[in-house]
């Protein structure tokens, strides 16, 4: 790796251990690709003698008598530990090399949902529990993986009454515990870490405040710290959400505008797309208008993004590793684009010397709403 840079590479069944100097020394690139809400992903590539014992350690663990072949990946930055990745094998591939001898192995894997999305439990009952009780004790079914829970609690806490109804549940865990998020406008994701072996199941609002990250310069000589970035901005996709109420007095359908600017989803930008369609919030209208209205503001708060930005960064000259679900500042990009932003995606492309990021963000509109953005 790279001076200042050292990457710890864990693997094992369920309780991971770092692997032997031999299996990092046929290691050749690393892929990570983290998103916001959607599920993550990694790849890494091997290069192996064809009579190396790693080709049978690796497929054995992909097979029936090791089924959960746990992996971390760790990367140290400055003395500071990141943890990037903690997943599970899914995919192996063994491809001859163009060299006589050897072959290229590469394994490729999804994070923790993965593991919650391959038993249904279609049918299980929750008696007299809200929804974040039976978040929090689906999860708990994961302790063994370090997976600790963050639960945000709806305003639309709703506790069933066993002698009306009794919720049962449908699916995967992981499909129903999204379900359960979509109904309230909430999201689910795994965060690795902070250490080792450690899990954040967050269930909650998709949160876009917080500390920005050190800024990201374009155009700015010596302090330019991007190889690339480049925006566009998007006014055709911008509708007005609508949620349509129904009155049980007049029997009619009232569809009532809602704002997508929320405290969890304040203005990026100064001066937000004009919509140019009504955009209605699909399976609110037997809801009361209050739940409704609630639940409509947080899906409406996804649709805001205009603004979107793609770009990359070498790890050496930005000074630190570029997270996703955080805010970054922009400077260099003009006056239409600079100030903050929130980071979607970030994938990681780490090779021998080598460490480069590739990343996406996504802002509700143009010119900043920040007198400066910091360094």
């Amino acid at each position: 790796m790279l001076k200042g840079i050292y990457l710890t590479l864990m693997i094992g069944p369920a309780v991971p251990v770092p692997v032997p100097q031999a299996v990092l020394d046929a290691l050749t690139s690393i892929e990570i690709n983290l998103n916001d809400i959607e599920r993550s992903a990694f790849q890494l590539t091997f290069t192996l003698s064809t009579r190396s014992p790693l080709h049978t350690l690796f497929l054995l663990s992909g097979g029936s008598p090791i089924p959960l072949m746990r992996v971390i990946i760790m990367v140290t930055l400055n003395g500071t530990p990141n943890v990037l990745m903690d997943g599970v094998m899914t995919h192996h591939q063994v491809a001859p090399g163009s060299a006589a001898g050897h072959a290229t192995l590469t394994i490729t894997g999804e994070d923790l949902t993965a593991v919650m999305n391959q038993q249904e439990f279609t049918g299980l009952p929750y008696p007299a529990l809200p929804a974040e009780g039976r978040v929090a004790f689906i999860i708990a079914k994961y302790a063994f993986l370090g997976m600790v829970p963050m639960i945000i609690p709806s305003v639309l806490i709703d506790v069933p009454i066993p002698t009306n109804r009794i919720p049962a549940h449908r699916g995967t865990d992981l499909e129903y515990i999204k379900e359960l998020a979509d109904k309230v406008g909430y999201v689910f994701y795994i965060e690795p870490g902070p250490v080792p072996g450690m899990n954040i199941a967050y269930w909650g609002p998709q949160i876009k405040v917080g500390a920005p990250q050190p800024a990201l310069n374009i155009n700015m000589d010596a302090h330019t710290n991007v190889e690339s970035l480049n925006f566009t901005f998007d006014n055709q996709s911008r509708g007005l959400p609508t949620v349509i109420i129904y009155d049980e007095i007049t029997k009619a359908l009232i569809p009532v505008p809602i704002p997508d600017i929320t405290p969890l989803n304040p203005p990026l930008g100064l001066i937000p797309p004009i919509p140019l369609n009504i955009r209605p919030v699909h399976g609110v209208a037997k809801y009361s208008p209050p739940k409704a209205v609630l639940i409509g503001m947080a899906k409406a708060a996804k649709w805001a993004d205009a603004v979107q930005g793609e770009g990359s960064l070498d790890l050496l000259r930005y000074g630190r590793i570029l997270k996703a679900r955080q805010l970054v500042g922009v400077r260099g990009a003009g006056a239409a684009f600079d100030g903050l932003y929130y980071v979607s995606r970030v994938t990681h492309n780490i090779k021998r010397g080598e460490y480069k990021q590739s990343f996406s963000l996504v802002r509700n509109g143009l010119i900043s709403t920040i007198p400066r953005v910091m360094p």
